[in-house]
């Protein structure tokens, strides 16, 4: 053979990258990968390097400045959901079917600290001793949270959650086995009927991901306006516009809290009013809206199961300062589906898809079963194709008519 083999790449001492980050910071602003190849270059006590390696070499170093770090290339995985860091040797990642251990390592504490410093300077956002927590959005949109010691015994702790730039389809739903054919129907006439429906389930189970797609689903001349806390919700949909919240500064002052971005979606004209988690006193103000004719309205709720949701909303219409009777009384007029996800060893699904109703002289809603995916139509299958029907909306099949 003629060809000569590239040398494997070299690992990434600390003397190294000590004296090619100071080598950036005496001579460019801000490290870009053309500049990082050149200070690689000008060190005269690193060996000569074929082509490959040293694009490789260089590539890591600028990640090691710039980008992620180590995790640059769990990052970059169109596959990888989260990736959670618990110290300095201890990743975890998360590909849709639960956290397994990932082959990747920080060389020291210290290095994951200036990690997890950059990326939340990269938000504006501040981290040390004084403020060792921080919770933020990166500028591509990736989920940032990280706690410094000694809050974090072990730590520092990194939490990443990776951002979709393209909602998913219905079928793309379908084939990764979070809906079935008939279940991807049903959900589609809930928004042909502009049902109010909140999409439910525990961290990570696909609640944004299914409310993204159902957005999509919306007709064409319907506005539709998100509220968030970050950015996440992308529907495949030409006229959707949305709010995100603001924390406070450094000085205690500039808050911008979801329940006030509810109130200045009302006067957007909306057609269709969403919040992307409903997790604060901001449920006063969506169930408001729901009840003064802004149909087909939606959300995200934490819930163990479906049947808790009714409990859910209590607990967040107490923090809005809305009786029992009164938050129920909201929401039998104006919100009607639960759609409950949960997630596996066998990745996320669609598990159940209730109807509240209300029963007993004080009204209070239940959330009663109208399919589920271990039994099909259950209890509210006959109550959800009445409504369905009410509006204009054939009842799938999934219903049993």
């Amino acid at each position: 053979m003629t060809a000569r083999l590239e040398q494997a790449t070299p690992p990434l001492d600390s003397d190294l990258v000590g004296r090619v980050r100071r080598r950036l910071t005496d001579t460019v602003a801000a490290p870009t990968p053309v500049a990082v190849i050149d200070a690689v270059r000008a060190e005269p006590a690193q060996a000569p390097l074929g082509g490959t390696t040293l694009l490789r070499l260089s590539g890591r170093l600028y990640d090691e400045f710039a980008g992620a770090g180590p995790l640059g290339t769990l990052l970059v995985d169109p596959t990888v959901t989260d990736v959670v860091v618990n110290g300095p040797a201890e990743v975890w990642v998360d590909r849709g079917a639960g956290m397994v251990r990932a082959d990747v390592a920080f060389p020291d504490e210290e290095s994951l600290r200036r990690l997890a410093q950059r990326l939340a300077a990269s938000c504006g956002r501040r981290l040390d001793d004084a403020c060792p927590y921080v919770d933020a959005r990166l500028p591509d949109g990736t989920r940032l949270h990280a706690v410094l010691p000694p809050v974090a015994v072990r730590g520092p702790y990194l939490s990443l959650r990776t951002f979709r730039q393209r909602a998913f389809t219905l079928a793309e739903l379908v084939a990764a086995g979070t809906l079935t054919a008939d279940t991807g129907q049903l959900v589609g006439a809930i928004v042909t009927a502009r049902l109010a429906y909140l999409v439910t389930g525990g961290t990570g189970s696909g609640k944004t991901t299914l409310l993204a797609t159902m957005l999509g689903l919306v007709p064409t001349p319907e506005r539709i306006v998100v509220v968030e806390d970050a950015t996440e919700l992308r529907p495949a949909h030409p006229h959707c516009v949305a709010l995100q919240s603001r924390p406070s500064n450094v000085e205690g002052a500039g808050t911008v809290t979801l329940r006030d971005l509810v109130r200045q979606a009302l006067r957007m004209r909306p057609d269709r009013l969403v919040v992307g988690e409903c997790r604060g006193a901001e449920v006063v103000d969506l169930l408001g809206a729901l009840n003064t004719g802004h149909d087909g309205g939606a959300g995200t709720l934490h819930a163990n199961r479906a049947v808790d949701v009714p409990a859910r909303l209590e607990a967040l219409g107490l923090l809005g300062g809305l009786s029992r009777d009164a938050l129920h009384a909201q929401v039998v007029a104006g919100l009607q589906v639960v759609i409950h996800l949960g997630r596996s060893h066998a990745g996320r699904a669609l598990e159940e898809i209730c109807v509240l109703l209300p029963s007993g002289p004080a009204r209070l809603v239940h959330a009663v079963t109208a399919w589920r995916r271990d039994g099909g139509p259950g209890p509210a299958a006959a109550a959800l194709a009445r409504l369905l029907a009410s509006r204009g909306v054939p009842p799938p099949p999934a219903l049993g008519g």
